[in-house]
């Protein structure tokens, strides 16, 4: 085992010792302040403790040995509610049959990083999910000692028995909790060896499964609470539109409505961060008995809009202030893909170069020289934006789906006139995240809603309402270089990306640092259309650019793409350009995951009929290489197989991670294929689903392969990894199978000449 110090900076175990009964509760502190709160008991078919203490902490132990494991991340579909606890209940040496998992409420004091978002949940929580296991194994171990009178060192913990061979004696946890809850914290504990793992590493179901399948309630839609009424709101029909006045009279008369008022989101000394903005800040809220009332009401509304002026908001992203430019006008796509296609002649701004790039394409034999872009795209969360708030004069009770409690209790806290110790936020389970509940400007209309109405309330979003505020994955345009001398060397890349309203550019990753010169530019172009985080944000548009990129350079040098990759590869690793510090990636891991790939997929041994493209990525800390076989059914292309090789570091629940990369595989083909949203006079013209093109069944590859990397190192992301690369490798293999090479997405609507 590794001995660890259990305190690491600010970071300190908390002991609750007020315990009726024997009972050992144990947490880990990361941050400052907050207050008590436990999430409500999962009812699971087991023999129960005969009192559950209502009390802080990452883990309970019963009488009985049964243990309570605290889930403090919210939970949109990655698992972690299974691959958090597994990770503790390793460390705690417990069976995990005798588990019981809890969605923990919003507690900074006792739980890090309650945020899902980033592919952090595992890679942020490893060590101290692992300490609080394990503290507590130890806890239980000395009191066993103390009880037995023998060294703590004889004493063994399996499965949930204590033991000490000499003597005989055993017992449970649950005999020995009441005075390990006695004991002081100790300094040190050890952490289990990787090879002692029992539960992290191998598969377990999903701890909310029959739940989901049997239509348990489970979700912030399924929130129902005594005397709550149901709110919807009316926005702008279009971004640059804001209210100027509404009648509400005919609206008020129709049955079931309670009331009809305006609600202003923040006021222009708010301090918003990334998370808090908003497309619309003034809207109209309409409340009453049930939704079918409230939206029929809503349509009954008169209101006038007017054009919203030029603005700027300050805001700050991670620590870092910007200053984000509204402009006032209504926007087009046709205008935007102008401006996108004017601005990628223009010099951007450089971002990285390497060596003379100027006079390496000056010199060049050739210059190949390809354009790539893609469209807004909305979230479309199988379930809608939605929250439930209760708000007194002296407390406020949020309960729903948001992957953001932690960055969105402040902003609350201010809006209401509370503190934060006067804000309860508990998380329900997520109908889906892909960054859309980042931004949770719908808690704070919630709140607003509540407060006013002084009732329960929960805010239900309409498809339509969702797809049409806001918050969509901004639309993107790349140009790509790369120049060839006489022997067909490749001596320069460059490329310069941007977008409305932000650049997909990342200047230092693959193949920055493999090619001696090298230029990276970005561009960006304002716009009141508001956008965000969309699963893999930004790598969802550039990984597929760069890796259809670097196939076709592949072909035009008469190299096998795998091998060209695995070149560039070798020389970032062994004779890196620049400071190999300033590169994103490590280079033999990237290549690890493309020669794991090939060796999986028998790459180049060519089977008649199938069409193959390979992709390989870095995000999110993890690597993903990819190969996609695709056939042409009655002309049509048709994707047989995906083979996905990952390498995240250690695999907390194989199942659970492979289920993620297939979600990200399908998930990526659909968006790159079919899906796209466009603007005419400042609306989106798709608002729903019989207009906006998801992936259908019939279209999602046959099979999917997902093989890991088994390194043993500490745990990277894996939620969207997977997702980026797949859209290079299907049109990479939409290229052999058809003779098109895509460049714009969705790849349904592009209609590219033959090559040749």
């Amino acid at each position: 085992m590794t001995l660890v110090k259990t305190q690491i900076g600010r970071r300190a175990f908390i002991k609750n010792t007020s315990l009726a009964g024997g009972g050992l509760v144990l947490g880990f502190n990361l941050l400052n302040s907050c207050k008590p709160k436990v999430a409500e008991a999962v009812a699971i078919e087991m023999e129960m403790p005969k009192e559950w203490y209502e009390i802080n902490g990452y883990l309970k132990i019963g009488d009985n040995g049964v243990v309570t494991i605290m889930s403090p991340n919210p939970e949109i579909g990655q698992n972690v509610r299974t691959s958090m606890p597994m990770i503790l209940a390793d460390e705690l040496e417990v069976d995990w049959k005798d588990v019981v998992v809890e969605q923990a409420p919003l507690n900074t004091n006792l739980y890090s990083w309650q945020v899902a978002g980033g592919s952090r949940s595992i890679m942020n929580s490893w060590e101290s999910l692992r300490m609080a296991g394990a503290t507590a194994r130890q806890m239980l171990k000395e009191a066993a000692a103390t009880a037995w009178q023998v060294p703590v060192g004889e004493i063994t913990a399996i499965a949930g028995v204590l033991s000490h061979e000499a003597s005989g004696n055993s017992a449970g946890y649950g005999e020995m909790a009441s005075t390990a809850s006695q004991l002081e914290i100790p300094e040190e504990v050890q952490l289990k060896e990787q090879a002692d793992f029992s539960i992290i590493g191998t598969s377990r179901k999903n701890v909310d499964g029959k739940k989901i399948v049997t239509g348990k309630p489970l979700f912030g839609i399924d929130v129902q609470r005594e005397g709550m009424l149901i709110a919807t709101l009316a926005h702008p029909p279009a971004f640059g539109l804001k209210l100027r006045s509404f009648d509400a009279q005919e609206a008020k008369q129709m049955s079931g409505i309670r009331d009809v008022f305006s609600i202003k989101l923040y006021d222009g000394d708010f301090k918003k961060s990334a998370f808090h903005h908003t497309a619309f800040n003034e809207l109209v809220a309409v409340v009453g008995e049930t939704t079918w009332q409230v939206m029929q009401a809503k349509k009954a509304l008169k209101i006038e809009w007017e054009p919203a002026p030029d603005s700027t908001e300050d805001m700050t992203v991670i620590g870092r202030k910007i200053t984000v430019r509204h402009p006032a006008g209504i926007e087009n796509s046709d205008t935007h893909n102008s401006k996108l296609r004017e601005f990628s002649t223009r010099k951007g701004r450089v971002a990285r170069r390497d060596g003379n790039p100027e006079a390496a394409f000056t010199n060049a034999a050739r210059v190949i020289e390809r354009s790539y872009s893609c469209p807004f795209l909305a979230h479309n969360t199988m379930e809608p934006m939605n929250f439930f708030a209760h708000v007194t004069e002296d407390h406020a009770e949020l309960l729903g789906p948001t992957q953001t409690p932690e960055w969105m209790e402040p902003a609350i806290a201010e809006r209401l006139g509370l503190s934060l110790e006067q804000v309860d936020i508990q998380m329900t389970r997520q109908g889906g995240g892909f960054g859309r509940r980042l931004y949770g400007h719908f808690m704070v209309e919630a709140a607003i809603i509540s407060q006013q109405i002084k009732a329960p309330v929960k805010l239900v979003y309409s498809r339509e309402d969702d797809m049409s505020q806001g918050v969509y994955r901004p639309s993107y345009y790349a140009t790509y270089r790369a120049a060839l001398d006489e022997d067909n060397n490749l001596v320069a890349f460059h490329v310069k990306a941007g977008g409305v309203p932000e650049s997909p550019l990342f200047a230092n990753r693959f193949p920055a640092g493999a090619i001696d010169n090298y230029l990276a530019e970005d561009y960006t172009i304002d716009s009141n259309i508001t956008t965000g985080a969309f699963r893999a944000p930004r790598s969802n548009f550039i990984a597929g650019a760069e890796q259809s990129f670097l196939d076709e350079v592949a072909e035009e040098m008469g190299k096998d793409p795998i091998d060209f990759r695995l070149e560039l590869l070798k020389k970032a690793e062994e004779n890196p350009v620049g400071d190999p510090e300033t590169n994103d990636y490590d280079a033999s891991r990237y290549a690890g995951v493309l020669e794991l790939v090939r060796e999986k997929t028998n790459w180049g041994q060519d089977e008649p009929g199938i069409h193959r493209g390979v992709s390989a990525y870095f995000c999110h800390n993890s690597y993903v290489a990819q190969v996609l076989d695709m056939v042409m059914e009655n002309g049509e292309p048709t994707i047989q197989k995906v083979t996905s090789a990952i390498d995240c570091g250690i695999v907390i629940n194989p199942d659970a991670a492979s289920n993620m990369a297939e979600g990200g595989v399908v998930d990526g083909i659909g968006h790159a294929m079919y899906s796209g949203l466009t603007f005419k006079d400042g609306s989106p013209e798709q608002t729903n689903f019989d207009k906006y093109r998801l992936i259908r069944h019939k279209e999602a590859p046959k099979a999917i392969e997902t093989h890991f990397v088994d390194n043993g190192l500490d745990p990277t992301g894996m939620g969207e990894p997977p997702f980026p690369p797949i859209m290079g490798a299907l049109a990479n293999a939409l290229y052999k199978a058809t003779g098109r090479r895509h460049y714009h997405q969705p790849f349904i609507l592009d209609k590219p000449p033959l090559v040749g």
